[in-house]
């Protein structure tokens, strides 16, 4: 966001408090870890089915594929092989 006046017209005033992590220097940093953060952990054996749970535009897929390299990119999502 360009300032913070800008953001408050986008962020509904109960948010106000909040407002630093909407903007884009809070959004290119990983927050702390926590005791919340989980990993999924998938049984052995375990074989995914291939199907999309929504089908997608050729526009919403890129859309999606961009948004995952950025957020793998970042650090926010890793890739890990099973164990």
């Amino acid at each position: 966001m360009k300032s913070e006046e800008e953001t408050k017209k986008l962020v509904l005033e109960r948010f106000y408090k909040w407002i630093h992590v909407f903007g884009k220097k809070a959004s290119k940093r990983m927050p702390i870890r926590k005791f919340c953060d989980y990993a999924i952990k998938i049984k052995k054996g375990f074989i995914p089915r291939k199907r999309n749970a929504y089908p997608l535009l050729r526009e919403e897929r890129e859309e999606m594929h961009e948004f995952i390299v950025e957020q793998l990119r970042k650090g926010y999502i890793k890739l890990s092989k099973s164990p």
